[in-house]
């Protein structure tokens, strides 16, 4: 019986690693994958196949494909999708640290780390701007629903797809906003979370309201502020039992639904963006039977 990551269900941790590598040497590629199923409980080490990598398996997963670049009204949204993506859990930077240079010599040759990135709780889980994150998401039955495959055979029941990106903030920018100029950016108030009645229609939660699409377009997100340097935002990551839900909305929030781009792009800018098959566990490993593996 599969059963899907558990750690994509799970609350945000204290503190996580993404990792993400390229497709170096695909004669080397099963036994890499061998090796990181010692790593991937699906818990603490969250696991994302890239089209590239099933393709390079002689496999092939029904909607899964290449995070599209996008281009809206004087915004960009940029592809730049990995082989593999891995998303390390935990609650200890000097473990996260271990855990990660251990994966990364298990893929090798296989695979390249091309980019590594930090990421965190802030204070109950609110983006670096102050706001709450993930206020809309779906819960119990709601959250399975939205996350995970049903209704398939053995090998993809309990999958699931990622979409991931990096968007960067201008913070300084941000905080020159007025609060209630804020408040109409988010469309909701940062004092109670309470979304704004008379918000306007550019408001990133008029933008993304999940039950104004057709078909609804329900995702469980997972996202975490990142820092680097000078440089911050937010490490985006959104669950679907399929990539339709998340891309409806990240063309809406471009603009291309109705020309209406989303308030966010007035301090922020997605800088990657990558697509991944999370695939279903058995027996406590990686299930990638459905790639004959």
């Amino acid at each position: 019986m599969s059963h899907y990551q558990p750690g994509i269900l799970a609350p945000v941790p204290p503190l996580a690693r993404h990792l993400f590598f390229t497709l170096e040497s695909p004669e080397d590629l099963a036994a890499a994958l061998d090796r990181l199923a010692h790593f991937a409980d699906g818990d603490a080490t969250v696991i994302g196949l890239g089209e590239s990598l099933v393709r390079a398996l002689g496999g092939r997963i029904d909607g899964l494909r290449v995070f599209p670049a996008l281009g809206g009204t004087g915004v960009e949204v940029p592809s730049i999708q990995h082989a593999l993506w891995c998303w390390l859990r935990g609650d200890d930077r000097g473990e996260l640290l271990h855990r990660a240079r251990a994966i990364e010599a298990a893929l090798a040759p296989a695979l390249h780390l091309v980019q590594m990135t930090d990421a965190f709780r802030y204070q109950t889980g609110r983006d670096l701007t102050g706001y709450e994150d993930g206020t809309e998401n779906p819960q119990g039955e709601e959250a399975l629903a939205a996350a995970f495959v049903a209704g398939a055979p053995v090998g993809l029941l309990g999958g699931s797809f990622a979409a991931v990106q990096h968007w960067a903030h201008d913070l300084e920018r941000f905080s020159a906003f007025a609060p209630d100029e804020q408040d109409n950016i988010m469309g909701r108030r940062k004092s109670d979370n309470e979304e704004l009645e008379d918000a306007p229609e550019s408001a990133h939660v008029k933008r993304t309201a999940q039950e104004s699409f057709s078909p609804e377009a329900f995702v469980l997100r997972r996202s975490m502020p990142w820092t680097d340097g000078h440089q911050a935002g937010l490490l985006f990551l959104a669950f679907g039992h399929s990539l339709d839900a998340y891309e409806a909305q990240m063309r809406r929030m471009a603009g291309l639904e109705d020309g209406i781009v989303d308030a966010l792009f007035r301090f922020s800018r997605p800088t990657s963006g990558g697509y991944y098959w999370c695939p279903p566990l058995r027996e406590g490993h990686l299930d990638l039977s459905a790639l004959g593996h």
